[in-house]
């Protein structure tokens, strides 16, 4: 094999590699110029593919047709640079542009937003990811200040667009669901907003922050507020509530709240505002004629019966009862005991470690060192087994009740998906935008991430918005350069069948 060179009528000179052991074939056209570096380039390039063949024909020569000639010679020259992640951009780009967030005039928005959901990592981890599966070039300063601009400039038209979306899927929002999670800080110091304070993930040594959650039915979001680490639960509900009230014109839906919301104060401003509610019920603390009442009537009723109490506010006590929940309850106390009692046994449970907490509600003192378990008062316990109650001022029949309360693990679900696929916390951040920033971003990623799970289950596909995600990590694109100069082409490499369905399910909407 030879280098030749073949001058055009254009003027340019192609360089070919020809073989002439079996007549004269060309091998390959390696290029062609006018300019005499280049053409020198192309010389180059010829002679090192056939010292490469080393006397013999290589793989690359390995063809039947010059249409197949083609197809390998491109492939040869591909590089990594032209192959490109576009899975993220297919799905929830698609996403994100269809719930109107493309009307926030900065990209880096959407590039932070589809990591979140894509890859949620540290910020610097993000322009990691950015680079090497986008293509894009950012550095961690710019994306902070972005996060300060959008604090600023965009965060209240971010929260009304996700509002705007739920209102859209639900039509009438006339029930709505809030709760309160803690959100951890890898950070020693505290400040005005960051206190240290009961923390719901057990990291009582790091300032926290609040966030108080309202969704609709679903787990569809609604809005939001950040209080600070050491407020009472109790007292952020009305300020949420009435916060995006005002905001967005809600009106006054049915509030339903676990019994962490529940106290007199609560019950009476949202008398006092006109909310209907539907709280989870302290049963046990009830007043004494009314827990008399209560095991009076719990002692007729069966299997997923129940009956409702008129409470001295004027308000309805319902309590309701589960052969289920029986079993639970009572395995859940026989465990409390059993590590209590080994506890005692090996001395590692003094009286400085009693608190009437939990099942610590069942030990005694005896003189002045001795611990032991109240034996008869964990057996009065178990009369309580099975029963639910639950406070509310509306005239819902009980089992509707029922029914809405027991839509509180939407929220629950909320606060796990954001705490595991979002990977919302801790959070790195200490300045106030940024923190309001960062919570911001992944409220639009849990918006896009429901409105995923929306089409999944519309199509009653077997694979959850998790698994989606995944999927996204390997849809490729090829960057394809003309040799005419014309602009890039980007050529959506074959998926696998679930990447298609997924594909088609998303662009479908």
């Amino acid at each position: 094999m030879f280098v030749r060179r073949k001058k055009n009528k254009s003027g340019s000179v192609s360089v070919q590699i020809v073989d002439k052991s079996e007549g004269y074939r060309i091998v390959d056209t390696v290029g062609a110029s006018k300019e005499q570096n280049e053409i020198d380039s192309l010389v180059r390039k010829a002679q090192h593919a056939i010292r490469t063949a080393n006397g013999k024909q290589s793989e690359l020569f390995s063809f039947t047709t010059p249409e197949e000639a083609i197809v390998k010679r491109f492939l040869g020259e591909l590089s990594n640079d032209q192959i490109r992640v576009v899975g993220p951009e297919l799905v929830f780009g698609t996403l994100f542009d269809r719930l109107g967030f493309d009307a926030i005039p900065e990209s880096l928005f959407r590039h932070i937003v589809i990591a979140r959901l894509v890859h949620p990592v540290s910020k610097l981890k993000t322009v990691d990811y950015l680079y090497r599966y986008q293509g894009i070039t950012v550095d961690v300063s710019s994306i902070y200040r972005f996060l300060d601009k959008l604090s600023e400039s965009y965060k209240d038209a971010v929260e009304r667009l996700a509002f705007e979306y739920t209102r859209g899927v639900l039509g009438n929002i006339a029930v709505v669901f809030y709760d309160m999670t803690t959100l951890y800080f890898e950070a020693e110091d505290e400040d005005d907003l960051r206190k240290v304070g009961f923390s719901k993930d057990g990291k009582f040594q790091h300032p926290q922050i609040m966030l108080g959650l309202l969704v609709g039915e679903k787990g569809y979001p609604i809005g939001y507020d950040i209080f600070e680490g050491n407020v009472f639960e109790g007292h952020t509900l009305l300020p949420t509530l009435e916060k995006i009230r005002q905001k967005y014109g809600l009106g006054r839906p049915v509030v339903v709240a676990d019994a962490g919301l529940l106290s007199r104060e609560n019950i009476k401003l949202l008398v006092t505002e006109g909310y209907s509610f539907i709280l989870g019920a302290r049963i046990k603390n009830e007043s004494g004629d009314s827990k008399k009442k209560i095991l009076e009537q719990a002692q007729r009723m069966k299997d997923r019966q129940g009956f409702d109490l008129l409470r001295a506010d004027g308000n309805r006590l319902i309590v309701t009862y589960s052969e289920q929940r029986r079993k639970k309850d009572a395995y859940g106390r026989e465990r409390g005991l059993v590590r209590l009692r080994k506890k005692i046994k090996s001395g590692m449970l003094s009286k400085e470690h009693i608190n009437n907490r939990g099942y610590n509600k069942f030990l005694t003192l005896k003189g002045n060192i001795e611990v032991s378990i109240d034996e008869i008062k964990a057996a009065q316990d178990s009369v309580w087994d099975g029963l639910k109650g639950y406070i509310t001022n509306t005239d819902l029949s009980v089992e509707k009740v029922v029914e809405n309360y027991r839509q509180l693990w939407r929220i629950e679900k909320a606060f796990r998906i954001s705490k595991t696929d979002l990977r919302i916390r801790p959070v790195y951040h200490y300045r106030r935008k940024r923190i309001e920033a960062h919570i911001c971003i992944a409220f639009v990623a849990y918006t896009i991430y429901k409105e995923l799970e929306r089409l999944l289950d519309k199509a009653q596909v077997e694979f959850s918005p998790t698994r989606a995600a995944e999927l996204t990590h390997t849809m490729y694109g090829l960057d394809h350069l003309p040799t005419d100069g014309s602009n890039a082409e980007r050529i959506i490499l074959k998926m696998d069948p679930d990447q298609q369905l997924l594909y088609n399910i998303v662009q479908k909407g």
